[in-house]
């Protein structure tokens, strides 16, 4: 049950952080020049927390 609700966050704040990255993008200008990689790095982190609580969840199970 936790790990279900760690694993919906962390999949929201990805989905979050991939549309805040590709809304800028899609827009340009000094935002998206200022916070692109910033966004791409947070993607990845998300990612990345997302798959650990996965990991841990099935090894629990």
């Amino acid at each position: 049950m936790l790990f279900g609700f760690l694993l919906a966050v962390a999949l929201l704040m990805t989905l979050g952080v991939l549309f805040t990255g590709l809304f800028a993008m899609a827009r340009g200008g000094e935002f998206n020049r200022r916070n692109a990689n910033r966004l791409m790095r947070w993607r990845i982190i998300m990612q990345g927390a997302a798959l650990v609580i996965l990991a841990l969840a099935m090894l629990a199970s």
